[in-house]
């Protein structure tokens, strides 16, 4: 056996008879920890030994986070990896989240082309499908010559952000979506048991199974040392700045309010955004109010600052041990078993967000009660993934890249560690029997074991639940996103009151469908959620 090390990348070839050969390639990241891949893991294009794209550049844009950021940390942590492989250069282009869609929608609309692949949120694709900005990936995905990832090991949820009809052009980086955390050790404390149950008259249920069971609970819990650390502390925490994605605690706890469950998507079931018929708004419908003004309740029992928090003050403040309740990615489950950042490891219990018994339903114009809760699973946040620009000059490098860090073994390594911004969400994150991956390994790399396999089974319900929140992903996808995020705000800062914030998203929605054509508008809003018109 011959040993080969090339710039940090160790290259070992062995040689069969009948010519047979085959190549392990170990590689090393920033972090200093080595991966090796087998030639059919790593694609042939880079076994030789040879630098298949040396002279290219390839230019990623990516959400403003730095070398440990998320989403923009593994593209720095495998960078020198990459580069040592290929010969090509990799051009990480960090922009703010409020600024990232305009600037690649001006280089795609412009035709510049300075971007060769954009990390993108999944409310971004409609409009990069509708102007045909992007290309599929299929072919890529089965030409040996580039790295193997496996689009079956994704839930049929996360898949339909990934592609657009039978097409696929996200390759697999994030898994997003929103699951319940909460103080298992301070909810099973059987002297707060009693205290609540002299209170309210009943025994609450860990995990909560609704919404209002949750309120009380967390009001139960509201502004008192229940933790011993001699300060005041919160039932519940929340992200809920302008700007920094608070609207979407909004999409994932009102789901059950204002989707009625059905066998399919029709005028009255399945649907969240607006009606599949004519494109008017739901936004400001009984179901949402209740909603909105439910969250404006429960908001009250976390600290009256989180208004103006962002998303990684809410999380400090649940991983200083401060609230008993957080729903939020998965990257909350990862940074809680860092102990240089959390005080809450091996203390947290994770599940799918609670439910409503009651439902909207707009074909009666009132709740309907069901005999058990109604509970949605939910994609939240969009999944942030790449995907290849029209005008690249370089598609195949950049494919490469995208490919190679949707390996089984980095993608792993990646949703392993809570900065990466990478969620668990494929089957080789689970743990048996629900997927590959071993506990072991998360709890080698610093996962309490309790806390992990309450995490990922969390991931598991959330993304196999029989219902599942539709994802808004038309043109124009970020500008509603952006109008619904202003006008909560309105509602959380006390502005307004919930009718008004979502009568101004209505409003709004109504200019922006109109704007970019009611019937086109309709046209991809109905492929974009499976609605069949008769």
């Amino acid at each position: 056996m011959k040993k080969v090390s090339i710039l940090g990348v160790l290259v070992v070839v062995s040689l069969f008879v009948a010519s047979f050969a085959f190549a392990d390639i170990t590689v090393t990241n920033a972090s200093g920890e080595s991966i090796t891949f087998t030639d059919e893991e790593i694609g042939t294009i880079v076994t030789s030994g040879e630098k298949p794209f040396e002279g290219v550049t390839v230019t990623v844009t990516v959400n403003e986070g730095g070398p440990k950021g998320g989403i923009s940390g593994p593209l720095y942590e495998w960078r020198d990896t990459w580069e040592q492989l290929t010969g090509a250069k990799l051009n990480i282009v960090e922009i703010p989240y409020a600024e990232h869609y305009p600037k690649v929608m001006t280089d795609l609309y412009t035709g510049t082309g300075q971007f060769d692949a954009f990390m993108i949120g999944s409310d971004w694709m409609g409009e990069l499908i509708a102007g045909e900005y992007i290309i599929p990936v299929d072919d890529y995905i089965k030409d040996p010559r580039f790295p193997k990832w496996d689009p079956d090991a994704l839930p049929p949820s996360i898949r339909t952000l990934y592609t657009w009809g039978d097409k696929w052009y996200g390759v697999l980086n994030d898994c997003d979506g929103q699951v319940l955390y909460y103080r298992k050790d301070i909810l099973n404390n059987p002297d707060y048991r009693v205290q609540f149950k002299e209170k309210h008259g009943y025994e609450y249920n860990i995990p909560p199974k609704t919404w209002d069971e949750l309120y009380d609970i967390s009001e139960f819990f509201n502004g008192w040392d229940w933790n011993d650390d001699g300060e005041a502390d919160s039932g519940i925490v929340m992200h809920l700045k302008v700007g920094a994605q608070g609207m979407y605690h909004y999409v994932s706890l009102s789901a059950p309010f204002c989707i009625l469950p059905g066998e399919k998507v029709d005028k009255y079931h399945n649907v969240y955004w607006f009606d599949p018929e004519d494109m008017t708004p739901l936004i400001n419908d009984e179901g949402h109010i209740k909603a909105l003004d439910f969250q404006l309740k429960l908001a009250k029992t976390g600290p009256d600052a989180q208004v103006a928090w962002s998303l990684g003050e809410a999380w400090d403040y649940f991983l200083r041990g401060k609230a008993i309740f957080c729903f939020s990615w998965g990257d909350l489950g990862s940074l809680a078993q860092d102990e240089a950042r959390s005080k809450v490891k091996g203390k947290i219990g994770c599940s799918i967000l609670p439910g409503c018994y009651e439902v909207y339903d707009r074909s009666q114009g009132q709740f309907v009660k069901f005999d058990d809760p109604v509970v949605w699973g939910n994609t939240t946040g969009g999944s942030w993934h790449g995907v290849i620009s029209v005008l690249s000059k370089n598609p195949e490098a950049t494919y490469h890249l995208l490919a190679f860090h949707a390996t089984n073994k980095i993608s792993l390594w990646n949703a392993q560690r809570g900065w990466t911004g990478e969620d668990p969400g494929v089957k080789f994150h689970f743990l048996p029997p629900y997927g590959t991956a071993s506990l072991d390994d998360y709890v080698a790399n610093g996962f309490h074991p309790e806390d992990a396999k309450e995490y990922l089974d969390a991931y598991y319900e959330n993304f196999f639940a029989t219902n599942i929140v539709p994802y808004l992903r038309i043109p124009g996808g970020n500008e509603y996103w952006v109008a619904l995020d202003r006008h909560l705000s309105e509602a959380y800062t006390g502005a307004l009151s919930a009718q008004e914030a979502l009568d101004r998203v209505a409003r709004d929605w109504e200019d922006i469908t109109n704007r970019y054509g009611r019937e086109e508008q309709l046209k991809v809003y109905q492929e974009s959620i499976g609605y069949q018109p008769e």
